[in-house]
């Protein structure tokens, strides 16, 4: 996916005893965000950053808003991808869940911080949560193939069998 430089990239992992080690991100700072039970936030756009979000708890919508429409984008804890929003992109949150949902951002500065870039620019026209719900249950059932894919893949290894 790369609407107006917008991108998800699902992150390699290595293990280390019972410890899985992901790619780790560069950035100049990082952020820890909470998204609050139902949140239902206004669009927003960084001028002087570029965002790569990896959720660490639970799960939320990302909301973009590109050429007058609206792009709803999931993200999980149990699909570990880096979503990257570059800079002039309009985007929003929604966490539709009964719990918080916690999520690094590990930005890149590309000039000082602006302080307009925090301040929100309200919706066009309204979200459409079916929409945002729809997202939820793909990355869900992207989840649960993925899963059951590996259970398989588990459940038909054959040990290699040596004469010597």
């Amino acid at each position: 996916m790369s609407a107006r430089g917008i991108k998800i990239r699902q992150l390699e992992s290595i293990k280390g005893g019972m410890a899985e080690f992901f790619t780790p991100q560069a950035s100049h700072e990082t952020m820890l965000v909470q998204i609050p039970p139902h949140t239902i936030d206004d669009l927003f756009v960084h001028k002087s950053q570029t965002d790569q979000l990896l959720v660490v708890k639970g799960e939320f919508v990302i909301v973009t808003l590109i050429d007058k429409k609206y792009q709803y984008i999931a993200l999980s804890e149990d699909y570990p991808v880096v979503l990257t929003i570059p800079p002039g992109v309009m985007h929003g949150a929604i966490n539709l869940s009964s719990e918080t949902c916690v999520v690094v951002n590990a930005v890149l500065r590309h000039r000082p911080v602006q302080e307009r870039d925090y301040v929100t620019r309200g919706r066009p026209f309204p979200y459409d949560l079916e929409a945002a719900n729809q997202a939820l249950k793909n990355i869900q059932n992207t989840i649960q193939n993925s899963t059951a894919s590996k259970l398989k893949s588990v459940n038909s290894y054959q040990p290699t069998v040596s004469n010597n």
